[in-house]
């Protein structure tokens, strides 16, 4: 077969959803960001049973209770992955399965987005799933919490990257941000979410990640914001792979996506020739 490849112009129509991670503090806000979309086009994937801000809101919901229930999710949003075999977890005997589960895919196009809070829940989920697996247990059947740690965190960035191939959706990763303190008393900050692969590998993967943080300017009032760039002064996790994004945005998720998703911009600030002197 020829190399399928998808001309220019083709390209530019198509429609292309952003896979973007929100971190941030308890209480900052995360999942209120729901507010901020068009409740009729977002499925709320409620992990947490944590929607006590959103209660009022009109909006679809799945409440996925195992990792099992979440590895559905990616494999229904995503389609079969052809690079596993059939029965593989992934494969297109999973995607059938799922289809006999939630309906037919047909039911995803009214959905622009789909929200997910949170990662640090869907973390505990497969850490608990990764426990009971073989990969947990040593030769004489004692816990074996290297292969547990190592499974984890193989799912999860496994898990990540299927729904970045749900291309036409935008698809919101909320995550708890944690801040630490090492032995010198230096202060970071870092995802709350078993397992250093998953934490270091998944903002890699994801198109965009922000941190929705209270910014409190010594001679104003504060006010929350997506703090997007990597290069700032609070040390928040961030990164803007579109280049389209200021250093900070309000924190409104339809204004980011309508940013991030305008292809008449053109080439981005970042890489833009320079005009001829």
């Amino acid at each position: 077969m020829p190399l399928p490849i998808i001309g220019a112009d083709d390209r530019m129509r198509q429609q292309r959803g952003v896979k973007l991670m929100v971190l941030g503090q308890a209480g900052v806000g995360k999942t209120s960001l729901l507010r901020t979309l068009d409740p009729s086009t977002v499925l709320f994937c409620d992990l947490e049973s944590g929607d006590l801000a959103v209660q009022d809101l009109r909006v679809d919901q799945l409440r996925p209770q195992t990792w099992s229930e979440c590895r559905d999710l990616a494999c229904f949003l995503a389609g079969p992955n052809p690079n596993v075999r059939p029965k593989d977890v992934y494969g297109q005997e999973h995607y059938d399965a799922c289809i006999q589960r939630f309906g037919s895919p047909d039911a995803l196009k009214k959905y622009d987005t789909v929200f997910i809070d949170s990662l640090s829940v869907a973390g505990r989920l497969c850490f608990a799933w990764a426990e009971h697996q073989p990969e947990g247990f040593n030769a004489k059947g004692e816990k074996n919490l290297l292969g547990v740690y190592g499974l984890l965190g193989r799912e999860l960035v496994l898990w990540i990257t299927r729904m970045q191939h749900a291309r036409i959706t935008n698809i919101v990763f909320v995550c708890l941000l944690d801040e630490k303190e090492d032995d010198f008393k230096r202060k970071s900050w870092a995802m709350q979410i078993d397992g250093a692969k998953a934490a270091r590998e998944i903002p890699g993967i994801v198109d965009c990640c922000v941190t929705l943080a209270i910014i409190r300017p010594d001679d104003g009032e504060p006010y929350r914001a997506f703090v997007t760039n990597p290069d700032n002064p609070f040390g928040f996790p961030a990164k803007d792979r579109s280049g389209r994004l200021d250093p900070m945005e309000k924190p409104h998720l339809g204004d980011l996506f309508n940013k991030l998703n305008d292809t008449a911009r053109g080439q981005s600030a970042k890489t833009a020739p320079r005009a001829a002197a």
